[in-house]
């Protein structure tokens, strides 16, 4: 039996409520974290993903009170990320209730670091976010940080392949040309990251439709993690987890 796909709503919170926006710009307030997560949980949501947006380009750490009354409100795994540039920023977060943390940037500057977490806590909390876009030029993928606008020039594949032998246990795969486009998963980076690693996969970036969800499992993807479609109530994720059984993919209903 396949392990069920998971679908993750994701919460990207700036300055204490859920915002939105395209490419990571334009923001506009989706609501309050809490309520949001709740409300997620009752629709069958597997985890909630929690993404502090500017604390990483702030330099400042994750709001610990959010995460603090979203564990204490919601019983799925919670995976938190933005602004952890430590092990001690891991140990404080799980302390806070996180069951996971997602680092990018920090990885990125300090690749030693997903070691020291893995080492630390088990590969089990480590999600390894990876913000990549397709280099015009050549075609090949490369690796952004600071929400997509700095380009760090990184092959996405050659980082894919270290993230694992570091130690990571997942990866959380964000597309930032089709991040908030509505457009579709990028199945092409599904696809070609796949090729690269035998860690579970979180596709994210560009849900718009139903249809969107299967064709991200059949590029490679284990988990579906979606923000805008579920934010504005254009689906619920008992929809899309119905769907997704009634094409006989695997998932929790």
């Amino acid at each position: 039996m396949s392990l069920a796909i998971r679908i993750i709503p994701c919460l990207d919170v700036d300055k204490g409520r859920v915002v939105k926006g395209i490419n990571f710009i334009n923001l506009i307030d989706a609501g309050d974290p809490v309520e949001l997560a709740m409300r997620y949980q009752q629709e069958g949501a597997d985890e909630i993903t929690f993404l502090d947006i500017t604390a990483s380009s702030e330099k400042r750490d994750t709001t610990i009170s959010i995460v603090e009354k979203t564990a204490e409100t919601v019983f799925i795994p919670l995976t938190v990320g933005g602004g952890i540039r430590s092990v001690s920023d891991v140990d404080r977060l799980l302390r806070a209730g996180a069951d996971k943390v997602s680092i990018n940037t920090a990885a990125i500057e300090n690749p030693e670091l997903i070691n020291q977490i893995s080492d630390r806590f088990g590969n089990q909390v480590l999600v390894i976010s990876i913000d990549a876009k397709i280099d015009g030029k050549n075609e090949k993928y490369s690796i952004t940080t600071h929400g997509g606008r700095k380009d760090t020039g990184i092959d996405m594949q050659e980082w894919i392949s270290q993230v694992e032998k570091r130690g990571a246990g997942e990866i959380l795969l964000n597309s930032i040309g089709a991040d908030g486009s509505k457009g579709g998963y990028d199945t092409k980076m599904i696809e070609i990251a796949r090729q690269y690693t035998s860690l579970p996969i979180i596709a994210s970036g560009g849900a718009g439709s139903l249809g969107d969800f299967p064709k991200a499992v059949d590029a490679g993807a284990n988990a579906l993690l979606a923000a805008s479609i579920f934010h504005f109530g254009e689906f619920r994720i008992n929809q899309v987890k119905q769907h997704l059984a009634d094409l006989k993919y695997p998932v929790r209903i």
